[in-house]
């Protein structure tokens, strides 16, 4: 079985990435994922920090621009499992461009969006997920944006696997995480993670009084019935796979990478090169 060590973080005590990176840890190591062959991605915030407190390899960029560096990444070596964890305003603000154009490309990544509905790095200001009329420092009159639903638009925008987990229940996030890396193209899990320090609102109480569990009844196949259950949040939030859909991925719709084996492997003759070249110069 493949063993994954973790280190100490700079999280507040509390916090729901503790839960999410343990569960991240459990799904790897369930999964018999090599340590060595794993790559997790991530920007700037804490969730982000999370590949600084796990063994595998990993990438910390700009922030909200993990997502093309986890693609590239995937291109270049498609033996290598790569995972994002991000925040809410990393992945859906500075990062929302990216967000949306990784989905139509369908990569061969998992994106675990850690969505404490603030920002929680540079204390406390309204993230893209925050609800309208929510309190903070920054917005002592309540935010006044329309809160943005990213499962809704990840569905609208093509993904092929959408979820949404809590970081207060592990065994189902555990689950849905493997699930989620399993998937052959982009996957997408966002995570109820609560931010103890400076969201007194979504607290793992006003979660665990409102999540409920999808059950046989929802057939994730039909994506209207997923487009339904994604609009549901404020009393009353599904979690488990909203939709699920096989799709050729960015290397089985690509000439070059469909015949298989890493790219960095791959030859290139010197000829090709200078014909590049010379167009440039």
């Amino acid at each position: 079985m493949a063993h994954y060590q973790t280190y100490e973080t700079a999280w507040c005590p509390g916090c729901g990435n503790f839960s999410i990176l343990r569960c991240l840890k459990t799904a790897l190591e369930e999964l018999g994922k090599d340590p060595t062959k794993v790559l997790i991605a991530a920007g700037i915030g804490q969730a982000a920090k999370t590949p600084q407190y796990i063994s595998t390899n990993s990438f910390c960029g700009l922030h909200g621009r993990s997502l093309p560096a986890a693609s590239a990444a995937k291109i270049a070596n498609e033996e290598l499992t790569v995972i994002v964890n991000t925040g809410d305003g990393d992945s859906y603000g500075e990062g929302g461009n990216h967000f949306i154009h990784t989905i139509r490309r369908n990569v061969d990544i998992t994106h675990f969006v850690h969505d404490n509905q603030i920002y929680g790095l540079t204390k406390g200001q309204a993230s893209p997920t925050t609800s309208e009329g929510h309190k903070t420092a920054v917005q002592t009159y309540g935010n006044r944006n329309t809160p943005l639903n990213p499962v809704l638009l990840a569905i609208a925008s093509g993904a092929g696997f959408v979820a949404r987990s809590f970081s207060g229940d592990p065994q189902h996030l555990t689950t849905i995480m493997k699930q989620a890396i399993s998937y052959k193209g982009y996957a997408l899990v966002d995570i109820l993670q609560p931010c103890v320090s400076f969201n007194k609102i979504n607290t793992y109480r006003y979660y665990k009084d409102r999540v409920y569990y999808l059950d046989e009844d929802h057939d994730p196949t039909d994506k209207m019935a997923a487009i339904q259950k994604s609009m549901e949040f404020d009393d009353h939030i599904p979690i488990g796979i909203l939709y699920y859909e096989e799709k050729p991925d960015f290397h089985q719709k690509n000439p070059i990478l469909s015949k298989g084996g890493p790219l960095y492997q791959k030859n290139c003759s010197k000829k090709d090169l200078e014909h590049l070249i010379t167009e440039f110069i």
